[in-house]
């Protein structure tokens, strides 16, 4: 054995090994359960960061131990490679997003095959494969047969320049983000996933998931939104209007109706277009709406800005009118496009009616207690629904609490044919339309005798051209007759081939399922789905805890509902993993823009808390500005290069100090003395065996017979760490603790006098047990180790260790003695020694006799845990 411990030696060995054995290969096998681990995929950006090291390796901790413990396990990995960062990279370097694509995949790969993952790559899929897609489209056309997808007008975000649909992300301050031209509202034909219709199922079956994290499930269920509440009809008043109809408005709150002051309208509804035909600067108005974001929280964040209609709505319930308001905070694609505005007890309201002079009628108060009515207490009365509020200004509904106000109005609503009881959802229809390039085309056909056509199966995939240049100048497809002029499947005459490609979303939201089998032939899935799914552990940041998410649970019931696959989640277990943060520094010039230095290049002098007192450029020795800890990013230049990590100290390194550095799912503070720490560490496992086989060893482990009292003392301290660590990686997962018992744990043996055969038999046991126990963190080292400790075996074939019950018998135990309640010595005695052998073992103590004087006032002992004395 080597005595220096060098990574690129060491890791490529282990790697070659398991290639040769295929190690990380699984097969279905119904004799063991199984356990398939999944990793959320990268998206192909062009290198790994140091978030993807993090996530991978979670994964794989768990798998492997997972494969110790007799589980048939499978970890697959794959790509998220259509989408927009690929065409406007496309555009920026003059290439086609396929290429830019498939050559970062294969560097990337590389790079995730250095880290020693146990993928198994023979199940690799990529989103913008054609035989991934296929089944994509294939389930497309039958969803849309059956009505789960439809076809509407919706809105988008419009870039007039470049006559292409913006995402949300894509516009910056109301400009597009290449072409700066002001962005509009657009209503385009676009094709709508039924979501809606599984929103209570959604809801429902997140109490299935005792997997889940609380916080993830209460997000869920917020988006998802259900209520209960009314539909409410506001007559159209004939002399402003001038044509009999019903203003139609979902509220949650119908108790607070009598205090409606004007109705709010969307800038597209029909009345706003009506008031509009006359009144120029109502026109005006509605196009300064129409040019906003169509982005919920931008909504929420802008300037309230309205103008009157000129027209009324009757008030259901008093007669009275109230002014109709086109408001730039209401979406036309939200519900009715309308809401009730009640400014008494509706923060956004309550802002719109104060800068337009609207009246406001307050119509809770509190039931004991100071009554005074501002803008800080009108919303605790709103939000109270309990007896402690109670309505007023509310006419013969006076004094009820929430309820009794709920149910009087509606039931007058509900006979007056002006309103009905209505439960809702926050959650609307999943539109998966793209004006873009770079993504799966849809299997639809335009007839102009036929209307619109799905695709036959015998004619799918329709593949998505992969040597397009796109311009950023809206969509290339729409501009290829090659690709877009095609034959009716019904009628045979020419037609036109759909351009819109689908939501990336879609692809990410199956990927789980096609692992299972990636190279099935005749459907999206084959057999083999029966036997890995559900997903019994999934891995992924809390960013993607709603949309994605909430989307595979979606297309997984789908899929269910057509017989493909047998469970109703997606996802047993999920674990959302911390964000990688490190220190980021930066210089601010006098026209307010920053430099955003690298970490490395910065000298830094801390205080002997940890904090940073000077930081300097290396390059010219001047001060920079502390910026602070924040998510590693290009933008702030604050990311370490995995890549150049794995180099100098190689992929163990970077896997143990990830797992070291924090829990799982807390964020992960990055420091360089941190991997030099797990460096070490490695170097001295490396050395404690690399000593034991030099002295003797390998020798057979200890297996039986009488030890001194050290010996059973490192074997308690053993099979108690092979229990905790079982713990913390099954259970509790948190890898940080199991790492730390190990460390301890050698240092016991290193303490240890080692000095005859049955002594090297113990730090046998030892040193093998932790090469096993460390093996998932850091599979390599350990593969290496472990064929010293055991020449001619293979660590991939080892099972976990086993706990001796008997070693965790002790003859005699540590107790620790306090004086005044100080910590001043540990003894050690018999494990029944009575108290008073125990008062006067630790009264003997030298180090406890040297505060304690005389006779002490009093000992407390507590059997097998302390010894406190009060001097």
């Amino acid at each position: 054995m080597q005595e220096q411990y060098t990574p690129a030696t060491v890791e490529a060995t282990a790697q070659s090994e398991w290639a040769e054995h295929q190690t990380d290969r699984a097969l279905e096998d119904a004799s063991k359960p199984k356990y398939y681990c999944l990793s959320m995929f990268p998206y192909p950006s062009g290198k790994l960061h140091m978030g993807h090291v993090r996530n991978y390796t979670i994964g794989d901790v768990l798998t492997r131990f997972m494969r110790m413990n007799g589980y048939n396990v499978l970890q697959p990995m794959g790509w998220d490679a259509f989408g927009m960062p690929a065409e406007n990279a496309a555009i920026k370097n003059g290439v086609a997003p396929a290429k830019w694509t498939y050559e970062n995949i294969d560097y990337m790969k590389t790079q995730l095959k250095s880290l020693g993952l146990a993928i198994d790559w023979e199940r690799e899929v990529a989103t913008c494969k054609p035989d991934y897609y296929r089944w994509e489209q294939w389930l497309f056309t039958r969803l849309y047969k059956k009505g789960v997808i439809y076809k509407k007008s919706g809105m988008v975000n419009w870039d007039p320049v470049d006559n292409t649909v913006l995402a949300n992300e894509q516009v910056i301050d109301g400009r597009g983000w290449r072409s700066g031209a002001l962005v509009e509202k657009r209503e385009i034909p676009m094709y709508y996933f039924r979501i809606t219709d599984y929103a209570e199922q959604l809801l429902q079956d997140l109490d299935q998931l005792d997997g889940w994290p609380e916080q993830v499930k209460t997000m869920q269920r917020n988006w998802i939104g259900k209520s209960f509440g009314a539909e409410v009809a506001f007559d159209y008043d004939l002399d402003s209007i001038g044509q009999a109809g019903q203003l139609k408005v979902y509220t949650t709150r119908p108790d607070t109706l009598m205090g409606a002051t004007y109705v709010a309208i969307a800038a597209e509804h029909p009345l706003a277009t009506l008031a509009a035909a006359s009144k120029p600067e109502l026109q005006t108005f509605i196009a300064e709406c129409k040019s906003g974001s169509v982005a919920e929280a931008d909504v929420a964040t802008m300037e309230k800005k309205g103008m009157p209609t000129g027209q009324f709505v009757i008030h259901p319930l008093t007669g009275d009118k109230l002014p109709v308001w086109i408001a730039n905070y209401v979406l036309w694609g939200y519900g009715e496009g309308a809401v009730m505005a009640v400014p008494g007890h509706d923060e956004r309201d309550f802002e719109f009616a104060n800068k337009y002079s609207l009246p406001i009628v307050q119509v809770y108060e509190p039931v004991a207690g100071d009554a005074q009515f501002d803008s800080k207490t009108w919303q605790e009365w709103y939000g109270a629904k309990d007896e402690s509020v109670r309505t007023i200004n509310s006419g013969k509904y006076n004094s009820q609490h929430f309820q009794g106000a709920f149910d009087g109005i509606v039931g007058d609503l509900e006979s007056t044919t002006h309103g009905t009881k209505r439960t809702q959802y926050r959650l609307r229809d999943w539109g998966i339309s793209r004006q873009r390039y770079w993504g799966c085309p849809i299997p639809v056909i335009h007839c102009p005798d036929c209307g619109d056509v799905p695709v036959p199966e015998d004619q799918l995939p329709v593949v998505l051209p992969e040597n397009v240049v796109p311009d950023g100048r809206g969509n290339p497809l729409a501009k290829m007759p090659e690709f877009y002029e095609t034959t009716c499947p019904c009628c045979g005459k020419p037609a036109r081939r759909e351009t819109d490609t689908m939501d990336t979303f879609v692809e990410s939201s199956w990927y789980y399922a096609r692992y299972t089998s990636p190279d099935a032939q005749t459907g999206m899935v084959d057999e083999r789905a029966k036997y890995w799914l559900d997903v019994d552990q999934y891995i992924g940041g809390i960013e993607h805890a709603i949309l994605h998410l909430l989307y595979a649970r979606f297309f997984h019931k789908l899929m269910r509902d057509e017989g493909l696959i047998h469970t109703d989640e997606p996802f047993r277990n999920l674990l959302t993993q911390g964000m990688v943060v490190c220190e980021t520094f930066y210089r601010e010039y006098a026209d307010g823009k920053k430099d955003w230095f690298a970490p490395a290049d910065i000298d830094i002098e801390r205080d002997g808390k940890g904090k940073i007192v000077k930081a300097v450029l290396k390059s010219d020795g001047q001060p920079v500005t502390v910026g602070g800890i924040e998510k590693m990013s290009k933008s702030k230049n604050n990311g370490v290069d995995p890549q150049a990590l794995i180099e100098k100290y190689g992929a163990d390194t970077a896997r143990l100090f990830m797992m070291f550095a924090a829990p799982p799912d807390q964020s992960l503070e990055w420091s360089d003395a941190g991997v030099e720490g797990a460096y070490r560490f490695l170097r001295r496992l490396w050395k404690l065996v690399h000593d034991h086989v030099a002295n003797g060893g390998p020798v057979t482990a200890y297996a039986g017979g009488d030890l001194p009292a050290e010996l059973k003392g490192l074997r308690f301290a053993l099979h108690t760490t092979i229990q905790k660590v079982a713990d913390d990686y099954g259970r509790r997962k948190q890898f940080n603790t199991a790492i730390a018992a190990v460390m301890e744990l050698l240092n016991a043996l290193g303490k240890a006098q080692i000095t005859d055969t049955t002594g090297r038999a113990v730090a046998q046991e030892v040193l093998q047990a932790a090469t096993l126990l460390l093996s998932p963190i850091v599979p390599h080292a350990a593969n290496a180790l472990w064929s010293e400790l055991q020449p001619g075996a293979r660590l991939a074939e080892q099972a976990w260790p086993k706990v001796d019950a008997s070693a965790l018998v002790q003859d005699e135990i540590d107790m620790v003695v306090q004086v005044n309640g100080k910590l001043r010595a540990t003894i050690r005695v018999s494990k029944d020694a009575s108290k008073d052998a125990i008062e006067a073992i630790a009264l003997a103590d030298e180090n406890v006799q040297r505060f304690v004087e005389g006779t002490p006032k009093k000992v407390i002992v507590v059997p097998g845990r302390l010894v406190n004395i009060v001097a």
